[in-house]
C-alpha cells in the first residue's frame, strides 16, 4: 500500500499553491485548483475511459467477428497439446490486445507525463521499461494460466473454487518476494543511511511494536520527477521504502508524516483487512464471473467453458466485474486515508508539517484537488487534497 497514493514533481515558482479566503471565521484554507493541473487530470481520465471502452470493444470485436474461433482452429493446428495451443491463443491475442492498446498507453505514459514535464525518461528508457516488465510478467503469468486452464478443464462449472485459492495463495507468495526480487530489478535499492529521519521513522515503529527488516531508498528518479513511499512485502520481506525525490523535496518532519500515515494504516488494521476484503472479491468475483460465463456461452455458440475460443468472454465478465466494484472499494480504500491521516497527525503532533505534505503534493503531483464528487466516487482511491487539508485543519 502506497503512502499517499501520489506522484510528484520540484517545486517550481511558476506554479504555487493558491489559496481561497471564503471570508468566514475559523474556515480552512483550501487549495484551489490549478487551470494545468485540471487539464492534465481531465486528459489522463479520459484517456483511461477510451482505453477501458477500447478493450471491451476489442473483446466483443473478436467474440462477434468469429475471429476468436478461427484463432482457436490455428492455435491447435501449431499444437495438438490444449496446454500449448492455450500458451498460442494467449499470446496472439495479447499481441493484438497490445497493439490496439499501445497509441493510448504511449500518449499518457509518455507524451503527456513529459508535455507536463513529470517524466525523466527518454524514448529508449521508457520502451525498455515495458519490455522489461513484460519480459517479467511472462514468467508469472504462464503458470498461473496453466494452473487456471487445469482446472477449467477437471471442474468446469466448478473451476471458480480452485482457482480462487490458487489465486490468493499465489498474491501472498508474490507479496512476499517482490520487493526482495522484483523491485530490484526496475530500481537501485539501498539502505537509509543513518540519522535523524532513520532515527525519527524508527521510533514511530518502535512504539508499535511493528518489526521491519530495513529501511530503504530507491531511485525513482531515473523515471520520473513523482514521489512516493511506503511499506511493501509481509512477513520477514517487510520493508519500508522512500523514493529520492521524496527524499530530496520533503524535510525530515514532513516524510514523517508521510510515514506515520502509512503506519497508520498498520496500527488500524487496514493491511490485515485489505487481505480479507481482497480474498473475499477473488472468491465472489471469480463465482459470479464463472455463472455469468457458463449462462452466456450459449450467446455465441460456444458448447463448453474450456472452449479456447470461449475464453474472451470470460475475460470480458471478469473486466466488467471489476468495473462494477471498483467505485465500492474505492470508498472503503477513502475511508482507510481518512483514518490514517487522523493518526499520522495525532501521533506526531506535526499537523502543519502534515498539511504543507499536502499542499506540496498537490502542487508537485498536477493533482486536481476538489474534483467533480461523481469524479472522486468512481475513480478516486484517495479522499480529495482539498479534502483531507480540511479535515487536518480541524483537528
Amino acid at each position: 500500500m502506497r503512502l499517499f497514493d501520489v506522484v510528484t514533481v520540484p517545486i517550481s515558482e511558476e506554479r504555487l499553491i493558491q489559496f481561497t479566503d471564503e471570508g468566514q471565521e475559523g474556515a480552512s484554507p483550501q487549495v484551489a485548483p490549478l487551470p494545468e493541473a485540471k487539464r492534465y487530470n481531465k486528459t489522463k481520465l479520459a484517456v483511461s475511459l477510451v482505453e477501458t471502452i477500447l478493450s471491451f470493444a476489442v473483446i466483443l470485436f473478436v467474440l462477434l467477428s468469429g475471429y476468436s474461433t478461427r484463432l482457436e482452429r490455428f492455435s491447435f493446428s501449431m499444437a495438438t497439446s490444449p496446454y500449448i495451443a492455450l500458451l498460442i491463443f494467449a499470446a496472439a491475442l495479447g499481441l493484438i490486445t497490445g497493439i490496439v492498446s499501445f497509441p493510448l498507453g504511449f500518449y499518457s505514459g509518455f507524451i503527456l507525463e513529459h508535455k507536463y514535464q513529470l517524466s525523466n525518461q527518454t524514448l529508449r528508457q521508457w520502451l525498455w521499461e515495458h519490455v522489461k516488465a513484460l519480459l517479467v510478467s511472462i514468467p508469472i503469468a504462464m503458470p498461473l494460466l496453466l494452473v487456471f486452464y487445469f482446472f477449467l478443464r477437471e471442474y468446469q462449472a466448478q473451476w471458480w473454487l480452485p482457482v480462487a485459492i490458487v489465486m490468493f495463495m499465489f498474491s501472498v507468495l508474490l507479496s512476499k518476494i517482490a520487493p526482495i526480487v522484483i523491485m530490484p530489478l526496475f530500481y537501485k535499492v539501498i539502505p537509509l543511511e543513518e540519522g535523524e529521519l532513520k532515527e525519527k521513522i524508527l521510533a514511530l515503529c518502535s512504539e508499535t511494536k511493528m518489526n521491519v527488516k530495513g529501511i530503504f531508498t530507491f531511485n525513482l528518479s531515473k523515471t520520473t520527477k513523482k514521489a512516493n513511499a511506503g511499506f511493501t512485502g509481509i512477513g520477514k520481506s517487510k520493508r519500508i521504502i522512500l523514493g529520492d525525490t521524496l527524499m530530496q523535496h520533503f524535510s525530515n518532519d514532513e516524510i514523517e508524516t508521510v510515514f506515520a500515515h502509512e503506519l497508520g494504516h498498520y496500527v488500524h488494521g487496514h493491511i490485515r483487512k485489505g487481505i480479507l476484503v481482497g480474498t473475499l472479491s477473488i472468491f465472489i468475483g471469480l463465482y459470479a464471473t464463472s455463472f455469468l460465463y457458463s449462462m452466456s456461452l450459449n450467446w455465441f455458440g460456444f458448447s463448453s467453458p474450456a472452449q479456447l475460443a470461449a475464453l474472451p468472454l470470460l475475460t470480458l465478465w471478469l473486466g466488467i466485474y471489476s468495473l462494477v466494484t471498483s467505485p465500492l472499494s474505492n470508498m472503503l480504500s477513502r475511508k482507510y486515508e481518512f483514518q490514517a491521516d487522523r493518526y499520522a497527525i495525532q501521533r506526531t503532533g506535526k499537523k502543519e508539517a502534515f498539511i504543507s505534505t499536502m499542499k506540496k503534493l498537490a502542487e508537485m503531483n498536477l493533482a486536481d484537488t476538489a474534483p467533480h464528487p461523481l469524479v472522486e466516487f468512481l475513480f478516486y482511491s484517495h479522499p480529495s487534497i482539498e479534502k483531507r487539508i480540511h479535515v487536518a485543519e480541524k483537528l
